[in-house]
């Protein structure tokens, strides 16, 4: 394969048309990728249905325990509702992301990507800060089994979200390395294979952020409809 890049006044412009046929070249030269499921993509989707299996099992769980104990509902620590909208703009900035990426924008792309690392970092510290809220109400967990519930199940969104953290900073550590210069971003944007974990990584984060928000509106309407509530 042999492809000729000219540095010109309208290099700009050469490149684009070369990023194009060398996309092409790919695409012929990889005709089973039409035809098949990538292994990184069965992997992320396994992962999603059984993330969705437990936290669908433990919603069920609290449902069923809170009916048999009788436990009251627990109001939810502020930060929670924030850490909502910093999860949701997490996800904007890796929507940017990717739209930046197909237009070939390497510094917007990286800026987008550095965003969200720093939006995700506040989410769990937020969410460190929510649990030490918890601790403060001196509401012992034989005492609630509710209280135990919402450790729990927080507890494990914040470790699937803690997991998924090393994959964006790794995606964004080969974009700051490889986009340098014109013909290294070339070969970057040119890379099927980058696109596809840029694709996973926002299917995994959006999932994150949807199952977030279930589980808020979740425990904030078990608190809203029982009349007996600890503050």
């Amino acid at each position: 394969m042999i492809f000729y890049i000219s540095l010109t006044s309208k290099s700009s412009t050469k490149i684009a048309v070369c990023s194009y046929n060398f996309r092409e070249m790919i695409d012929k030269e990889n005709p089973r990728q039409s035809f098949g499921i990538h292994p990184y993509k069965i992997f992320v989707y396994l992962i999603i249905a059984g993330i969705t299996v437990l936290f669908l099992s433990l919603s069920i769980a609290y449902a069923y325990t809170r009916v048999q104990s009788s436990f009251p509902a627990i109001k939810l620590p502020w930060v929670f509702l924030l850490n909502t909208v910093v999860l949701l703009a997490s996800s904007v900035m890796l929507i940017r992301g990717k739209k930046h990426y197909q237009k070939d924008d390497g510094s917007e792309l990286k800026q987008a990507l550095q965003y969200t690392i720093v939006l995700t970092l506040i989410f769990l510290v937020g969410q460190g800060y929510g649990w030490y809220e918890l601790f403060q109400r001196n509401i012992s967990l034989p005492q609630n089994n509710g209280m135990a519930y919402l450790y729990l199940i927080s507890g494990v969104h914040f470790a699937h979200v803690l997991v998924g953290l090393p994959f964006l900073w790794e995606f964004y550590r080969k974009a700051k390395r490889d986009i340098v210069e014109p013909v290294s971003a070339l070969l970057y944007f040119s890379d099927p294979v980058k696109k596809m974990k840029l694709d996973l990584l926002n299917v995994y984060w959006h999932f994150l952020d949807g199952l977030w928000i279930y589980l808020v509106i979740f425990f904030a309407a078990n608190y809203l409809l029982n009349s007996d509530i600890v503050f």
